[in-house]
């Protein structure tokens, strides 16, 4: 009987995302993280893994550079969610590069080469 319409997981993913954003755009003094937006957060059901989507602006890849500088600060990450959710159990975290947008800035570009030639 649920009474609710979104899963727990879900909340915590939004939670989890405007943490991160905030902590890497505030706390986070590494130039090879520098530059990196969060586009999503995907939170398993049992609320033990985080995949964190990202993209850096001006990039179409992700360097070994970045996942490295992530990878360095996923602890410092996790410790700070700690502080600021009230979890019982803090999410591994695990990044993922956002290869969506690369495709969506694709599509708009082919789109804007058709509309150029009609």
């Amino acid at each position: 009987m649920e009474s609710m319409s979104f899963k727990r997981a879900d909340k915590v993913a939004d939670l989890i995302n405007a943490e991160i954003s905030n902590i890497l755009l505030r706390r986070i003094n590494d130039p090879q993280v520098q530059g990196i937006t969060v586009t999503g957060v995907k939170v398993t059901d049992d609320l033990r893994q985080a995949r964190v989507f990202f993209v850096r602006m001006g990039q179409n890849d992700c360097s070994d550079e970045t996942m490295k500088g992530l990878h360095r600060a996923s602890g410092f990450l996790r410790r700070e969610l700690g502080k600021r959710l009230r979890l019982r159990y803090i999410p591994e975290i695990l990044f993922t590069f956002d290869e969506s947008f690369e495709y969506g800035d694709r599509i708009n570009r082919l789109l804007a080469e058709i509309e150029k030639d009609v």
